[in-house]
């Protein structure tokens, strides 16, 4: 039996390409994700697209990270974590402070408890704790939270409220789509058991 092919740019097998429905877009915010190593294993995580959306954005896979390495030597001072909780920071301060940074965690509530755990610098920085405004579109995992979003959901939302003229919501368009490939692909299991 021969190995799948694998597309080099979506990461994805060839039967679930996404790459035609990838939308890149700009920031003037750095993006950095830090993703747990369990869900770098999920087929169906959301942070490679993300990743492959937000033009020089990083996805940094493991447990550990060291800050300054990741955020430069002021990362005190020009980063912002996404994540629920305080200290909360509003985008007019974000504007203020001058913040060049968005971090942002990838994985399970868990995970990203554990994240913060393994990383206490992480806690200190400011947090953008989102005004839920939408339930999540990922019908295929569920949160234990109700305000729970995905990682690509979360993100497009911040970038919406940092960047209030540009729209990031295209990007949602390959998340939708790997959804709606999972869907059809467990709707073709239950009909073959």
């Amino acid at each position: 039996m021969s190995p799948r092919l694998i597309c080099k740019d979506c990461q994805r097998p060839e039967s679930t390409y996404l790459c035609e429905f990838i939308v890149q877009r700009g920031s003037g915010y750095g993006l950095t994700i830090l993703q747990h190593p369990k869900e770098a294993r999920h087929a169906l995580s959301s942070a490679p697209l993300l990743a492959r959306s937000i033009i020089g954005s990083r996805l940094v896979v493991g447990e550990c990270f060291e800050p300054a390495t990741l955020l430069g030597s002021k990362w005190q001072q020009n980063s912002v974590l996404l994540y629920p909780g305080e200290p909360s920071i509003r985008v007019s301060q974000i504007v203020d402070a001058e913040i060049k940074q968005l971090v942002v965690l990838d994985g399970t509530w868990r995970k990203t408890a554990k994240l913060l755990h393994l990383n206490p610098w992480l806690l200190n920085l400011p947090r953008l704790a989102l005004q839920q405004s939408q339930r999540s579109r990922y019908r295929i995992r569920k949160s234990p939270r109700a305000d729970g979003l995905s990682t690509i959901e979360a993100t497009v939302q911040a970038l919406n409220v940092l960047h209030s003229c540009q729209d990031y919501d295209a990007i949602l368009g390959a998340f939708e789509q790997m959804i709606d490939q999972q869907i059809a692909a467990m709707g073709d299991i239950l009909e073959l058991s």
